[in-house]
């Protein structure tokens, strides 16, 4: 059986930049494996998990808020990537190099998300 967020392009989208940021954070001090590592990691995995939620939603009012809370842990991954440069955890090719998929996503969120407050 295929569930719905299963055939969803952001949500496979999503997968995808769950990994990459695993695979940046795996780089970053061991010491920061319970601070921004794991911040980061959940707020990922916290975007994807929204996206999947939030398409077995009955209501279009509760899909579109499920859809909002994965496009603010998208964002927050964001900001902890730009503070991680400025701690010197990562170098800023790294963000430079991250933010093309991050853009991507929010806007795949966002109109996902308008579409479920239009429909609601």
């Amino acid at each position: 059986m295929i569930y719905a967020f299963e055939n969803l392009r952001v949500w496979q989208k999503s997968r995808k930049f769950v990994t990459l940021i695993y695979a940046i954070t795996d780089k970053f001090p061991k010491t920061e494996k319970y601070g921004v590592v794991s911040q980061m990691q959940r707020a990922s995995m916290s975007a994807s998990n929204n996206l999947a939620e939030g398409s077995c939603r009955w209501s279009k009012k509760e899909q579109a808020r499920f859809y909002e809370i994965a496009y603010g842990s998208l964002i927050e991954v964001l900001n902890q990537m730009i503070l991680s440069v400025d701690l010197e955890f990562i170098p800023e090719s790294v963000l430079l190099e991250t933010r093309p998929a991050i853009e991507e996503l929010s806007w795949m969120i966002n109109s996902l998300r308008k579409a479920a407050w239009l429909k609601s």
